[in-house]
Formats: C-alpha cells, sequence, structure tokens
C-alpha cells in the first residue's frame, strides 16, 4: 500500500463544520472514530449525529471501539502523560478484539481515503498517532495530520 494516504484529524476546538470542510477537502471517503466512548460533549461529535451528518456529506462512518484508549490512557493523555498513555495503549492494543478492529482498519486504509478521528487537536499527544505510526511503518502508509 506504499503511496496512500491514511489522515487523521482531532475535533478539540473544532465545530462539526470545520471538521467535515477538512475531511471534505482532504477527499476523505470512510471516518473512523477510534474513540472508546463515541460520545462527547461538543455539539455533533456524539456517535449518532456525527455519522448521519457525515453520511450526509458523502462520507462513511464506522466506530472502531476497540481501537480506542483506556480509560487509564485518556486520563495519563489529560495530563499530558504521552509516553505512559502510549504504553497503556500498546497493552491494550495487543488484546483480541483490538488486534481484530486494527485488522479492519488497516483493511479500509487500503481500500479507501480514511481518516481516524479522536478528541486531540495535537495528534502527538493522542493514541491515534499510535495508530497511524504502526500502519505507516506496517505498510507504508503516508500520515497526513488535518
Amino acid at each position: 500500500m506504499p503511496g496512500m494516504k491514511l489522515f487523521t484529524i482531532g475535533y478539540e476546538g473544532a465545530t462539526q463544520a470545520d471538521v467535515i470542510a477538512r475531511l471534505k477537502t482532504a477527499g476523505v471517503e470512510l471516518l473512523v472514530d477510534v474513540r472508546a466512548v463515541a460520545a462527547s460533549r461538543r455539539a455533533g461529535f456524539s456517535k449518532t449525529l456525527l455519522g448521519e451528518s457525515l453520511r450526509a456529506e458523502g462520507i462513511n462512518y464506522l466506530h472502531l471501539r476497540a481501537l480506542g484508549t483506556p480509560k487509564a490512557g485518556r486520563e495519563a493523555a489529560k495530563k499530558g502523560y504521552i509516553r505512559e498513555m502510549r504504553a497503556i495503549f500498546a497493552d491494550h492494543l495487543a488484546e483480541p478484539a483490538s488486534q481484530l478492529q486494527l485488522a479492519q482498519l488497516r483493511t479500509v486504509a487500503g481500500d479507501r481515503r480514511v481518516a481516524m478521528l479522536c478528541f486531540e487537536a495535537d495528534h502527538a499527544g493522542c493514541h491515534r498517532a499510535v495508530l497511524a505510526e504502526w500502519l505507516a511503518a506496517e505498510d507504508g502508509f503516508e500520515v497526513v495530520n488535518l
């Protein structure tokens, strides 16, 4: 899959319209939600509403819950403990459900233009960076952070 792009996006500080516009500009066909909990206090980012809004704009939606960070990892990330979050998430990724969904992510990302969504604006402090790094290393994806 060399040459294929994999996008990541965080919605912290953004509106749903901003996020959808960035996805459309990048030509994203499928948004993969990699949050453990696809609910949000930010308007427009809860699973059902987000999925409906994306579909109305021609972008498909897929929630891969097992690729979300466990609560301890989310708490570490909030505190800025990125190394700790990465260690917690690496353990979580070794679990069978996570491995199945990681394989699913790899397949869909090979078939169409995919963006992974999570909360953090800065991808470097988010577990989606770990997923992107893994796919880049394993499959040669070019990672683009929107």
